[in-house]
Formats: structure tokens, C-alpha cells, sequence
């Protein structure tokens, strides 16, 4: 996702105990999440398999953030840190398994984590899921390269991502492999895991924009195949530049536009709106690019659920309440005094703006055309945001790319349009 710096992996793994108190409307959130939550699977060894329903999904809004499980300079926190705002909290990140091809395991980085200790960790865990929260691994990240292409692969992911539920309590599976994954076999080995683990098992996506820009895309491919078991989708609208929104226009990272826009094409699609989260930088040092502030995230929320607080795109028809919105990450929250997840909750908690948000104020999305943009070149590299002319048009990159011609590469290709010069 993300901004991971690590070293090598030694065993790597705090500061004060944990914020409990629950208040406001999420601590009635919260109360019905303690009533009405499913059986929470047990630590260590005692563990059974997940059972009953996503009940916090079903009366209300997951809030997810991610975990460091390393010290990249932000903040290093225990889970017992985490304040309770947080309903999801995904544990960045699992490793390969060491023999198992396609396997995961989990390595607590108490080193890096001012001597975190396992016994501590497994409590912990036990301790937010306690409070009616639920606690999944992340699989993946900006250096993760788990590989799930065939059935021997899907049944080890599978088999292992089971063991580590059994073993520290993990309420489910996040799945953020930002490589490449292969619909096919990941679909697999989630069905696999949902079959041993049951009903209650929470299987969480934390895709790029750039895979849900066409319908062959193995991202929105694994999402479609697996509506039926899949929790959430957390698109990550940052790192990006700028893409095409469900209306065929193009927007520009950092703006209520943008992410409108491209959490329409996961509405559209057939998932519920339920299934589809927001997912922002904490904090501008969060992200390379995208960040938002909180005011813009809840005008985001407001133009889906009520078709308040749109700029240029706005939805036909509201969308009501949507499944979220993530942040990367808890850690960098933290820096910050923890706004993302007092702003977010709240606005979680009591529903669209009333009078409407007026839609923040975002920069353009489509700057004046360039016609003194360098010619392409077939021998030279390109990077997103890169502009070139060809045969009399603008033309600017979406991603890294080499030697394909502007004007062949389709809608969905890496040259998008600028203008005629």
C-alpha cells in the first residue's frame, strides 16, 4: 500500500495501553455490535472455526485501519493502542510461508515494536474482539509477493491463512497483493478458507484503482466471482493519478470527484453497496499522492449515500449506506492525534451531512493542454503524469509504460487523452 520501509526480516516487533472508552453514537454502534456479534474465535490453540454473521457489517459501517507490524517512522503502537473507533483492524502484513508454496505465516516484529511480545499481541487480540471488533491479517502490501496461481498454491494460501485463524484468533483474511494476483486460484483458496473457517469469516480486498478500470482486470474478475462471501472491498484512492470514473470522464486523485467516481464502477458492477469502502491516506506523509482531508472523505460519503456534497460527477440515484472507509493506516493516524478516526466515526455513526456538506473546493482535474509537451519517443520511459505530444494531440501517461503509441492503446490503455493541439 503503502509506504512499507523495511529491513530485512528478522524477528521484528509499547508504548501505553489502549484507549477504551466507547462514546457518542459509535458507542451505541458499538453496544450492538457486543450484543449482537457472532461466536469470536478463541487464541493460541483453543481456537475454533469463525461462526454466525458478519453482525457488525449488517448494523452498521466497518471504520478499518491498518497496523504496522513494523517501524517505518510514523508511530509504533500495540493493538491494545488502538483507539476503539477502529471496528476493523487489519494486521500489516503476513509473510510467505517458509516450505509451503503459496502459503502465508505471521512473524510478530517485536524488535522493531519496543519488545511487543507475542503472549502480548494474542491478548490483545483477544481484547478488541472483546469490545465487539473484529481483527483480520493483510496478505500483500507495497512488498508482499505471495503468489496464488495454481491449485497447489490456492490450497497451501487456504490451509495456512486457517492455521494462523486457529492460532492467534484472526477473525478473517485481507487481500492486498499489489503484484498481481490470479482471480481464478485466489477465488479458490477464499472459498476453500470460507468453507473451514464458516460464515463469520471476513474477507476484506484492498485493490488499486487500476484494478477496477475494465471488467478483465483479475481484481474486479475475483470481486464479482466471490460477492456471495466477500465482506468489503477498500479501494485504495491514493498513489494513483488520475483515472476513469463509471461516467467515462476522467478525475484526479485528492478529490470528492475522484472517488465518487471510481466507487461508482464497484456499485455498478453488482456488488452491494455494503461491500464497497472508501480508502484514504491518514495523513498526507501517508501517501505519495491522494490525500484528502476529512471533510472532503465525508463529502464523499454524503455525494454516494445522499447525492449531497457532489462536485462534477454526482450519482442518478443515491446509493444509501455504503460498507465504510479504510484508512493506511492507524499508525499514521496516530500522528495526527487520531482526527481520521474521530472525524470518520462520526460521520459513520450518524449518517449523511444534515443541511448537505457543500462540496469542497478541489483543484482542477484537467489542466490546460500543454502544446509544448515533449514528442513521445519509442525508446523512452514514461511514468503516470508524464505528458507527450503525438500526430497533433497531448497525451498523458496513467502508469509507467515503454514503447506503446499514444492514440492505439484504448480507453482502458496507458495514454489518456489531453487535448489537440
Amino acid at each position: 500500500m503503502l509506504d512499507v520501509r523495511r529491513t530485512p526480516r528478522p524477528r521484528r516487533s509499547g508504548p501505553s495501553r489502549a484507549r477504551a472508552a466507547l462514546t457518542g453514537a459509535f458507542a451505541v454502534l458499538a453496544a450492538v455490535l457486543v450484543a449482537g456479534a457472532a461466536p469470536l474465535p478463541l487464541a493460541a490453540e483453543e481456537a475454533e472455526p469463525v461462526a454466525g454473521t458478519n453482525t457488525a457489517q449488517a448494523t452498521g459501517q466497518w471504520l478499518t485501519g491498518y497496523w504496522h507490524n513494523f517501524d517505518n517512522g510514523s508511530t509504533v503502537l500495540t493493538l491494545a493502542d488502538i483507539p476503539s473507533e477502529y471496528n476493523l483492524v487489519a494486521v500489516a502484513f503476513a509473510d510467505n510461508h517458509p516450505s509451503l508454496d503459496g502459503g502465508i505465516t505471521f512473524n510478530l516484529a517485536s524488535g522493531e515494536l519496543n519488545g511487543y511480545t507475542d503472549a502480548q499481541f494474542r491478548s490483545d487480540i483477544a481484547a478488541v474482539q472483546a469490545q465487539g471488533r473484529k481483527v483480520i491479517l493483510s496478505v500483500g502490501g507495497q512488498n508482499g509477493h505471495v503468489s496464488v496461481t495454481n491449485a497447489t498454491q490456492a490450497r497451501n494460501f487456504a490451509d495456512t491463512a486457517y492455521a494462523l485463524m486457529r492460532d492467534y484468533g484472526f477473525d478473517g483474511i485481507d487481500i492486498d497483493l499489489e503484484h498481481g494476483i490470479n482471480a481464478q486460484y485466489m477465488e479458490s483458496a477464499l472459498r476453500d478458507l470460507r468453507a473451514s473457517a464458516g460464515s463469520g469469516l471476513v474477507i476484506a480486498m484492498a485493490p488499486q484503482t487500476i484494478d477496477f478500470q475494465a471488467p478483465s482486470q483479475q481484481y474486479y474478475r475475483l470481486a464479482s466471482n466471490i460477492r456471495d462471501i466477500l465482506t468489503i472491498v477498500n479501494m485504495q484512492y491514493y498513489n494513483s493519478g488520475t483515472m476513469l470514473g463509471c461516467d467515462g470522464q476522467v478525475y484526479g486523485q485528492g478529490t470528492v470527484d475522484f472517488v465518487a467516481a471510481q466507487a461508482c464502477i464497484q456499485l455498478e458492477m453488482g456488488l452491494s453497496p455494503s461491500q464497497v469502502g472508501l480508502g484514504l491516506p491518514a495523513v498526507p506523509s501517508a501517501a505519495g499522492g491522494g490525500y484528502m482531508p476529512t471533510s472532503s472523505v465525508i463529502a464523499a460519503l454524503d455525494c454516494l449515500e445522499a447525492g449531497t456534497g457532489c462536485g462534477r460527477y454526482s450519482p442518478s440515484t443515491p446509493y444509501g449506506p455504503i460498507g465504510g472507509v479504510m484508512t493506511w493506516s492507524i499508525n499514521w493516524d496516530a500522528t495526527n492525534g487520531y482526527q481520521f478516526a474521530n472525524d470518520i466515526s462520526a460521520r459513520l455513526g450518524t449518517g449523511p451531512t444534515d443541511p448537505p456538506t457543500d462540496p469542497p473546493t478541489d483543484p482542477p482535474t484537467d489542466p490546460p493542454v500543454d502544446c509544448d509537451a515533449p514528442a513521445w519517443s519509442s525508446g523512452t520511459v514514461y511514468t503516470g503524469g508524464d505528458l507527450v505530444s503525438h500526430e497533433g494531440t497531448v497525451y498523458r501517461a496513467k502508469w509507467w509504460t515503454l514503447g506503446e503509441e499514444p492514440g492505439t492503446t484504448g480507453q482502458w490503455g496507458v495514454w489518456e487523452t489531453v487535448g489537440a493541439c
